[in-house]
C-alpha cells in the first residue's frame, strides 16, 4: 500500500450491493466525507438485486466505472458474491488479497495483542475459472502455481512489513507433500526474503500454521501464502478477534484496488438499521492507506478504537442497541 498522499481529489467507485451492503457502505461515507479529503463517489450496481433488474450480476458499466477509478469501496453481495468479486479480481489483475487480523477491545478477541496481516495470493492456485472438469470417475482440479506470481506476491509481503515497520514474515506451504507446487513456492520465499535482510523470516506447513494460529497468534507480523490456504487461514484469523463482521479486506492490483468487508448481504437483518458497520469503516481505512491518506486514515481507525473502547454506541452483535447510523455519528464525532 502507498505511503505517501497520491493526489488532490479522488474518484471512488462506490458499489453498495446486496442487502447490509447499502447501510454500512452509508455509514463508511458519512464518516469519509467528514475528513479533510475531497472524494468523487461514483456509484455502479452489483449483485442479486442488480442481476434481477439488469440481468447481469456485475454489468460492463460498473467494471468501467470501477477501472477508471482510484479505488473501490464494495458492501456486499448475496448469492452472486462469489461471481462478481472473482470476476472483479480477474478483470482489474487483482493479484493480492489483504486481511488484517486486528484484536479491538470489546469484540471477543481471544487475545489483546493480535495483530498481524495475511497477505494471499489472488490469480493462481485451485482457484482458477476452468480448470475443474469431471472425469468418469469423479472430478479433477488443477492447481497452477507460477514464478510470476508467486514471486509477486511474496515481494508484495515483503515490502508490505517493511513500509509498516513489521518485523518478520511467514510463508505458509504444504512443501513436505506438494513438493513441486509448494516446493516451488518455499524455494522463491527464501530467494526474495534475500533482498530484504533486515525483515526476519520463517515458514511453516499449512497445518502447523493453523494450530499456532490459536496457540501463539501474537507472533506472526506477516504471512504469505497461496490462494487456497491464504482464503480458510483468513476466516480462522478472523475467528481469532470476534468473527467475520468486524474483518475488512483489500483485493490490490497493479491499477486498480477493491475494500471490502468481509462479512456477506446479511438476509436476515437487511433493511433494519442495525447491521455492524465497523467492518466496512475499517475498510475504508485501507483504501485511506493504499491512496497515502495515512493521517486521514489514522484519525478514522483511532476514533473507531476510541468508539469500541468506550462501549456507549455498539451495535446489537457487539452486545450494544445502537443502529448503524448511531455508530457512524460517534465515530465522525470522534474523528
Amino acid at each position: 500500500m502507498s505511503t505517501s498522499k497520491t493526489k488532490d481529489k479522488y474518484q471512488i467507485a462506490v458499489v453498495p450491493g446486496d442487502g447490509i451492503g447499502k447501510e454500512v457502505m452509508e455509514a463508511a461515507i458519512h464518516v469519509l466525507d467528514a475528513l479533510d479529503i475531497d472524494f468523487d463517489y461514483v456509484y455502479g450496481q452489483a449483485g442479486d438485486e442488480c442481476l434481477e433488474k439488469t440481468g447481469s450480476a456485475l454489468p460492463d458499466e460498473t467494471l468501467e466505472i470501477i477501472r477508471n477509478s482510484d479505488a473501490c469501496l464494495f458492501g456486499a453481495a448475496g448469492e452472486s458474491a462469489a461471481d462478481v468479486i472473482v470476476k472483479i479480481r480477474q478483470e482489474m489483475r487483482m493479484f493480492a488479497n489483504l486481511r488484517p487480523v486486528k484484536a479491538y477491545p470489546n469484540t471477543n478477541s481471544l487475545s489483546d495483542d493480535i495483530d498481524f496481516m495475511i497477505v494471499r495470493e489472488n490469480t493462481e492456485g485451485l482457484y482458477i475459472a476452468n480448470e475443474e472438469s469431471y472425469t468418469d470417475d469423479g472430478a479433477v482440479a488443477k492447481r497452477i502455481i507460477t514464478r510470476e506470481a508467486e514471486e509477486r506476491i511474496i515481494d508484495y509481503a515483503f515490502k508490505y512489513a517493511k513500509d509498516n515497520n513489521k518485523s518478520k514474515v511467514t510463508g505458509v506451504h504444504k512443501a513436505n507433500v506438494l513438493k513441486k507446487s509448494d516446493g516451488l513456492f518455499k524455494d522463491i520465499f527464501y530467494e526474495v526474503a534475500e533482498r530484504y535482510l533486515e525483515i526476519a523470516t520463517e515458514d511453516y506447513y499449512v497445518d502447523a500454521t493453523a494450530m499456532y494460529l490459536i496457540t501463539k497468534p501474537e507472533s506472526f507480523d506477516v504471512i504469505v501464502t497461496t490462494n487456497l490456504f491464504g482464503d480458510i487461514l483468513s476466516d480462522e484469523g478472523a475467528g481469532l478477534v470476534g468473527g467475520l463482521g468486524l474483518i475488512p479486506s483489500a483485493n490490490i492490483g497493479e491499477d486498480a484496488a477493491l475494500f471490502e468487508p468481509v462479512h456477506g448481504s446479511a438476509p436476515d437483518i437487511a433493511g433494519q438499521g442495525i447491521a455492524n458497520p465497523i467492518a466496512m469503516m475499517l475498510s475504508a481505512v485501507m483504501m485511506l492507506r493504499h491512496l497515502g491518506e495515512n493521517e486521514a486514515a489514522d484519525r478514522f481507525d483511532n476514533a473507531i478504537l476510541k468508539v469500541l473502547s468506550d462501549a456507549n454506541i455498539l451495535t446489537g452483535d457487539l452486545g450494544g442497541s445502537a443502529t448503524t447510523m448511531e455508530v457512524a455519528e460517534e465515530v465522525k464525532n470522534n474523528l
